[in-house]
């Protein structure tokens, strides 16, 4: 799943330091990127794995 220029933001899961994750909303699902190195790119998940992660992290399944 490719989408050019999603609009990050700052996890609510990150720390309150420099190392986070950004978030993006997608059509299909989210994208996730390093905020350090976002010219790395990110990572595209569909709307299903994005809410089975977001499940596990939220009852700490992880």
């Amino acid at each position: 799943m490719y989408t050019p220029d999603p609009t990050f933001r700052k996890s609510s899961y990150s720390g309150r330091g420099d190392n986070c994750v950004e978030v993006a909303d997608l059509p299909a699902g989210a994208a996730v990127r390093d905020s350090q190195h976002p010219e790395l790119g990110h990572l595209s998940f569909a709307a299903s794995e994005w809410s089975a992660f977001l499940h596990a992290a939220r009852t700490g399944e992880l």
